[in-house]
This record gives C-alpha cells, structure tokens and sequence, in this order.
C-alpha cells in the first residue's frame, strides 16, 4: 500500500527546511519551528491540517512583518520545489488577505504556484473578492508561465477536490466562461487537464451549458476537442443523449435508444455467487453486435461498455457505480466479449458493507444483463 502523503513531512524534512531558512535570515530558530509544528497531535493530523500546521509554525517564527517574511521565502523559494511545498501559498493565504497586502500576495500566489500550486491558497480571495479576482483570473489566463494560466483555471474550479467550495461559481459559472474561452485551445496540456476538469465541475450542476458549449466549440481545434471530451466525460458515463450523439456513440438516433438496437445475446456472469470483504471476483461478459446499422461509419458502432454494481452502503441502501471495460467501435454482427477482476478492497473513497451486491452490464447508457454477488464480512 502507498505511504500516505502526510508522511512527506516526517523525518529531517523540517529540519532541513529550518536550516534552508536559517541560512536566508539567521534569526530564523529552526529548532523551535519544527518543534512548533510537530506539538501536540502532530502525529494524529492529515495532510492538509499539517501544512497548515508548517505554515502557523512558519507565521510563529518570521518576521511579523508580512511584506519582510515573504521577502526572506523568496530567498529560498526557487530551491523548495514541488508538492511538499504547499505551505508557501498557504502562507499567503493565512497571513495575505489585508487590503494593504493585497498586490504583494497577488504577486506571490503567482510566483509560488509555479514552484508548487497556489490553487488552494486562491480560492479564499476568490470568495472573499469575486470582483476583484475575477479580472486577477483573466490576467493570469494570459501569463507566459503555463503554471500561472493552470491557477487561473484550477483555483477557480467550482468543486476542487481538497479545496473549499466556490458556491458562487457553483451557483453560476457564467463569470468564468470568458477566461476557459481564453484557454480553450492552450498549448499546455497540463492547462488544457484543469480547463476539462473545470467544465466537468460546472456539467454537475449546469449541465445544459456545458453541452451548449461543446457543440459550439466540437471541431474547431483539435486541442479544444480534447478538452470538450474530457470535459464531458460525467456526462457520457450518464448517457446524456447530445453528448452521447456529439461524440458518435450509436444508438442516439431517433427511436434507436434500446438494447436491442445495440446488443442482443447480452450475458454478464461472475466467477462466484460470493465474495468476501477484501476478496475479488472475476466477471465475464459476451454480447453480440446489432447488425442494422443507422450510422454514417458503414458497419462501425461506436459503444461504451461498461458493469455497474450497486454497493451496499452504511445504512444498508444502495448506490450505483459504474466501471469502464471498453469505449471503441465494433463492428455490426461482431461477437465482443472479455473478462474483469474486480477486487473489494476497502478505499479512502469507499467502504464495503456486507449485502446483495448488484451486478450490471452497460452499453451507451443502457443496462443489458444483470447477476447478483453476495458480499460477507471476513469475520463472519
């Protein structure tokens, strides 16, 4: 199993970081700061309560300044490169929000994010400030830097995972539509990830806007597709007919949304009627490929298959997830079939309960054959 990424922080990491400082600014005590910042529950805090935790620590042993204290991590800034290093931004966050600090944190959320990303820091100005942020995001979506133009676009994502929420933009995206315009065919693909990601927060809770904007935007730039594909990708794993015709997945033509127009012969079988917690089982699944065929690609159906299964939760409900197994064309008439391990393991995003699980077979939206698995605890 990884090792959690709180544990970046363990070890001489602080202690290395201090003496880095302590070589910018000798009144830096960077025995006391690591000690600041390990007190307490150290030990029992996350990952984001602890660099939070570094960047109290940090505010505790700089300058009260804070024009002087982000003058002495800019000395070091250029060496503290890459994910462990949230807490520069995080720092500006906590101690740059005053108005007479306003321009100096603008600055340095900029500078800081292209060593790391300010993309959490940012998000409190944006709610605090939309007025003022807003214009700051259409500037930065024009930076030569592709780091800086990610923040423009990552930052202001409505649903960032990790970060607080933006309910304004939840609430209406339409202030944002002008900078992803901006982006929309970025040579970056590191950018062009964030805007597709963007757009797939906004089709959550708008999804008419986002497939309005991807049918104005499909074929323009093959950069802007892939963002439009990407983009869509929560509405495609729902099926919603535009985007599903968009994209070329049969079965979106008038009066052609069934199982049958797709598939027949659909079969979905499990290597077992039972698994435990932690265990795995293999499922196997064969359908045969309608041979009509409405589309313009002669004997070509593009199909998205996919098994869902429907979890059994805490309080002994269910919940539906659906997995891929394949997304490409076949051919009218064709046998397709082909196998899956699936494993239940306990994640940090899910947890399995005892119960009848349900086991289903998806083909652009549409179930076609079903099985069921019942799922027991090891200690019973």
């Amino acid at each position: 199993m990884a090792e959690p990424l709180k544990h970046m922080y363990d070890g001489t990491f602080l202690e290395d970081f201090g003496s880095r400082l302590e070589e910018a600014w000798t009144p830096f005590d960077k025995v006391k700061f690591a000690a600041d910042a390990r007190r307490d529950d150290w030990e029992t805090l996350e990952l984001k309560p602890r660099i939070r935790r570094i960047t109290e620590a940090l505010g505790a042993n700089l300058p009260s300044d804070y024009r002087e204290a982000i003058g002495i991590l800019y000395k070091i800034d250029g060496a503290c490169v890459g994910f462990p290093y949230l807490f520069f931004p995080d720092f500006v966050e906590v101690y740059g929000r005053q108005e007479q600090d306003w321009e100096l944190s603008m600055e340095a959320l900029a500078r800081f994010t292209q060593r790391s990303s300010s993309e959490f820091a940012v998000r409190p100005f944006i709610s605090e400030h939309p007025d003022r942020m807003i214009p700051q995001l259409l500037q930065w979506a024009e930076h030569p830097n592709e780091h800086v133009r990610r923040l423009s676009s990552e930052g202001s994502r409505p649903r960032l995972p990790w970060g607080q929420a933006l309910t304004l933009f939840k609430r209406d995206p339409a202030p944002m539509i002008p900078l992803l315009n901006k982006l929309k065919a970025d040579p970056s693909l590191y950018v062009r990830k964030s805007v597709a990601n963007h757009l797939n927060d906004i089709a959550k809770d708008h999804p008419q806007l986002v497939i309005e904007l991807a049918e104005r935007w499909k074929g323009r730039n093959e950069r802007t597709d892939w963002i439009i594909r990407h983009a869509c990708r929560t509405l495609i794993k729902q099926a919603e007919p535009r985007v599903m015709a968009l994209f070329g997945y049969a079965g979106q033509e008038e009066g052609a949304g069934t199982a049958e127009s797709l598939v027949h012969d659909a079969v979905l079988t499990l290597s077992s009627g039972e698994a435990q917690i932690g265990g795995e089982v293999e499922l196997r699944y064969s359908f045969h490929v309608t041979g009509q065929n409405t589309q313009q690609n002669a004997g070509k159906l593009k199909l998205r298959i996919e098994y869902g299964i429907d979890f059994v939760k805490a309080g002994g409900k269910t919940s539906m997830k659906r997995f891929l197994l394949s997304d490409r064309e076949y051919a009218s008439g064709e046998k397709a079939s082909g196998k899956r391990v699936h494993r239940f393991a306990d994640l940090t995003t899910r947890k399995h309960y005892e119960g009848l699980h349900v086991f289903t077979l998806w083909v652009n939206g549409i179930e076609t054959a079903r099985t069921e698995l019942q799922l027991f605890s090891s200690n019973a």
